[in-house]
C-alpha cells in the first residue's frame, strides 16, 4: 500500500529515515506516501524475456533471407523501447512524500526522483485540506502559510480520499 503510517506510539525514538524534523521532538503522527509499483524487478526481467522470445518466434520463418534484416531492427527497437519506458517508470516511482504532524507544526517533505527536495510547513490550526475533482478525482491540496501545495498526486483516488480522512482526523485531535 502506498500509504505507510509510521508507528510512533513508543515515542522512544524517531525512525532513522525521517525526512523532516522539528524542535527535536517526535511528531504526533507521520505518514510516508509513495507511488504503487505493480511490476517488481523479477517481473521486469520476465517481461523482457517473453517479449524478446515472442518477437523472435516469427523471425524463424525468415531466417537466412534478406527480409530478416528489414524486420530485425524494428523488433530490436520494440524491445529497447519497452526496456526504456519501464525503467523510466521505475525512476518516476522514486518520489516520496512525508507528512509529519506536531502540536504546532505540520510539515510536508517531497523528494523528487532526481533527489530534489521540496519542503512545506504550516501551523496545523490554520491548515485546510482541500479536495476537488480537477485535474483528477479527489485531488488534494494543503492550504496554510504562504502557499498551497498538492498532496499525494500519484496516489489513486481512493487512497487520496483515505489520506484526507486520516489527516483531518489527526488535525482535529490536536484541537
Amino acid at each position: 500500500m502506498p500509504i505507510q503510517r509510521i508507528d510512533l506510539t513508543g515515542r522512544a525514538s524517531d525512525y532513522p529515515e525521517a525526512l523532516s524534523t522539528y524542535s527535536d521532538t517526535t511528531p504526533k503522527w507521520r505518514v510516508l506516501l509513495y507511488p504503487h509499483r505493480s511490476l517488481p524487478a523479477t517481473g521486469f526481467v520476465w517481461v523482457i524475456i517473453l517479449l524478446s522470445a515472442g518477437l523472435a518466434l516469427p523471425l524463424l520463418g525468415v531466417f537466412g533471407t534478406n527480409v530478416l534484416w528489414g524486420v530485425l531492427p524494428f523488433m530490436m527497437l520494440t524491445v529497447a523501447g519497452t526496456w526504456y519506458f519501464i525503467m523510466r517508470s521505475y525512476q518516476d516511482g522514486q518520489i516520496v512524500e512525508e507528512l509529519s504532524l506536531w502540536n504546532d507544526q505540520l510539515t510536508l517533505v517531497r523528494v523528487e526522483p532526481k533527489g530534489a527536495r521540496k519542503d512545506w510547513q504550516a501551523n496545523p490550526y490554520w491548515v485546510q485540506v482541500a479536495e476537488r475533482d480537477e485535474p483528477v478525482k479527489h485531488y488534494l491540496t494543503l492550504k496554510g502559510g504562504p502557499r498551497e501545495v498538492e498532496l499525494g498526486a500519484f496516489l489513486s483516488a481512493d487512497e487520496r480520499l483515505e489520506l484526507k480522512t486520516m489527516l483531518e482526523r489527526e488535525i482535529l485531535q490536536l484541537a
